[in-house]
């Protein structure tokens, strides 16, 4: 079966128009499988890195006003592969699995920079929040931050981002605040979605200088005057706003000028596609903790490549059925999550003193949190990071395949079994605390307001047609 957008319109047709009936947040909406990616968001914030020079080259320059310009080079040079996680552009952008609470992902790179670190970790699920930490102690700089996704759909996609990140460079005791765009997928129902940053937002520096940038992509139907993937920066320090230092304006997804503001002289002429993007390294999955990311995903990984949807979707029940189960059983127990490499905080001083320069740039969500790094967490915390317990919610080892079939196979009755229905199996409907919904039918649609449609009932739909599809 293929497993492009393209072949399956129809059923993305259907998807739509399902969730367009929904009201608020759809970031735990659960996609066709042929629009899901081979990758989790937990692994996202590998894209802070994967030019490892470009991230620690601040660290190497002695000049303020240069490195707050090699600040912005590294936050430009990150944003293609964050959106595309390395997709080729002509193949569009797909949607990564929502990560579960306590999933993890870590990796690092080695190249002429030194050895650069990653740590990522789920620390929220309602609402997802991903937190991240890089670090390269040979060059003195490291980052960690957090992001909270929102996503709305309204013809296009829309995904708010609700966090920040702070880089320090260590010799120069100085820090960075840097943003979190908020994205609009375009094109979805032309079957090659593709990404467009929108608004403006500020990389404000503790040494007085600001870069701002204005994101302005394709308008509706491509009208406009903004180009596909257009941006303009300049930086500035606060003291001085009217006086700009460099300006620099093309596409982060292609080529972009930099010049010196006070000369006119362009001084660098920047190819992102040109940029050597080094994959980061992490350790087979075989060997991988049950908790991180491509090995709790590899059922459904491995289901995806073979284009096997209803095996994509059973794989992925069997992971967020136990979640589920996990939460319900925390509650009884009056118990709660426990993180591993990030604590959440009440505040955060340097991000109150640097966030001023700029609120507009930021979004901080109470109930999502201020996330940290665990510093004695990430020297002293050992595999197993949860001794026996799987994200299955199950106590032992890696459940064998055979048993996941079983598994699934058994969901998928107790979710289908036939009742006074003539003949149509109804579905039984949880919601994400795992309290019962109504039973409906997979064709009951017409009469039902949008008040009534929960996000499961898009799931249950989905899995009907999955587990009745030849594959």
């Amino acid at each position: 079966m293929s497993n492009s957008i393209t072949s399956n319109r129809s059923t993305l047709k259907e998807f739509l128009a399902s969730i367009a009936t929904i009201q608020g947040d759809l970031s735990n909406i659960t996609a066709p499988p042929f629009v899901l990616g081979e990758f989790s968001t937990v692994e996202l914030p590998q894209y802070w890195a994967d030019h490892p020079s470009l991230f620690v080259a601040p660290a190497l320059e002695k000049d303020p006003e240069k490195r707050a310009l090699l600040v912005l080079k590294w936050f430009l040079g990150s944003l293609r592969n964050q959106q595309y996680a390395s997709r080729r552009e002509e193949d569009g952008v797909k949607k990564p699995l929502n990560a579960f609470l306590g999933e993890l992902f870590l990796g690092s790179w080695k190249d002429e920079s030194g050895e650069t670190r990653l740590v990522s970790e789920q620390v929220s699920h309602h609402p997802p929040v991903t937190a991240c930490h890089l670090w390269n102690d040979q060059r003195g700089i490291r980052a960690e931050g957090f992001t909270q996704q929102e996503i709305t759909f309204s013809g296009s996609v829309s995904i708010k981002q609700k966090g920040y990140a702070i880089l320090h460079i260590d010799e120069y005791e100085e820090d960075y605040l840097i943003p979190v765009p908020n994205v609009k997928v375009k094109g979805i129902v032309s079957g090659t979605p593709y990404p467009e940053l929108v608004s403006s937002y500020s990389i404000i520096s503790s040494s007085g200088i600001v870069s701002e940038i204005k994101f302005e992509g394709k308008t509706l139907l491509g009208f406009g005057s903004g180009s596909k993937n257009g941006f303009e920066a300049r930086t500035f320090r606060t003291a001085a706003p009217a006086v700009e230092m460099y300006t620099a304006k093309g596409s982060w997804n292609g080529q972009y000028s930099i010049q010196d503001a006070r000369s006119g002289e362009e001084i660098e002429r920047f190819d992102v596609g040109a940029q050597r993007s080094v994959p980061i390294t992490v350790v087979d999955r075989s060997e991988q903790d049950p908790w991180e990311s491509r090995r709790a995903w590899g059922g459904v990984v491995d289901a995806l490549r073979k284009g096997d949807m209803k095996g994509t979707a059973d794989a992925k029940s069997i992971v967020e059925e136990g979640q589920r189960q996990m939460r319900r059983d925390e509650d009884a127990r009056g118990e709660q999550w426990q993180r591993l490499f990030f604590r959440r905080q009440d505040n955060d001083p340097i991000f109150e003193k640097l966030y001023a320069a700029d609120k507009d740039s930021f979004t901080v969500d109470p109930e999502g949190g201020i996330w940290k790094i665990d510093s004695d967490a990430i020297v002293n915390v050992k595999k197993p990071y949860r001794g026996d317990l799987l994200p299955t919610g199950q106590v032992g080892q890696d459940i064998p395949k055979a048993e996941q079939q079983l598994h699934s196979e058994q969901f998928a009755v107790a979710s289908t079994s036939p009742e006074s229905t003539g003949g149509i199996q109804p579905l039984k409907l949880e919601n994400e605390t795992g309290d019962s919904q109504e039973q409906v039918t997979p064709d009951r649609k017409i009469g039902i307001s949008p008040e009534e449609i929960q996000d499961t009932q898009v799931e249950a739909m989905l899995r009907a047609k999955y587990q009745s599809a030849p594959h």
